[in-house]
């Protein structure tokens, strides 16, 4: 006998058993479930429905922790922003000052042609 001789064997008489079980010598067993079997089965399928029920408001609960996490991300980034915005209007209005007279206007020449030159003369010698 091999071995999937054996779990063939072996596999036929589980099933014979699960199609013979309340089958005893003499007749057949009584298959009325006692009122407290009943109850118990229904609490058990009670269980189980909260269960799914306390998973599904987790997974609400983490959605909702996740939302606020964003908005409170997002409002800090619209501060940023705002503060980013002030800056550069104060930067430019200054530029805006520098330009209006015809000396910082060559003053600015000068200081961008000593910058382009420089950073000519480092990338022709690097």
């Amino acid at each position: 006998m091999g071995i999937y001789s054996f779990f063939v064997c072996r596999d036929f008489r589980s099933h014979r058993s699960a199609l013979f079980d309340g089958i005893e010598e003499g007749g057949i067993r009584g298959s009325v479930y006692s009122s407290r079997e009943i109850h118990e089965h229904e609490n058990d399928q009670a269980v189980d429905s909260l269960h799914d029920r306390v998973s599904i408001l987790k997974r609400v609960c983490d959605i909702h922790e996740e939302v606020e996490n964003h908005n409170w991300m997002l409002d800090r980034m619209g501060n940023d922003m705002d503060t980013s915005r002030g800056f550069m209007s104060g930067t430019v209005d200054k530029f805006k000052m520098v330009f209006e007279t015809k000396s910082s206007r060559r003053m600015a020449t000068m200081v961008a042609s000593f910058i382009a030159v420089f950073l000519l003369l480092y990338y022709v010698t690097k």
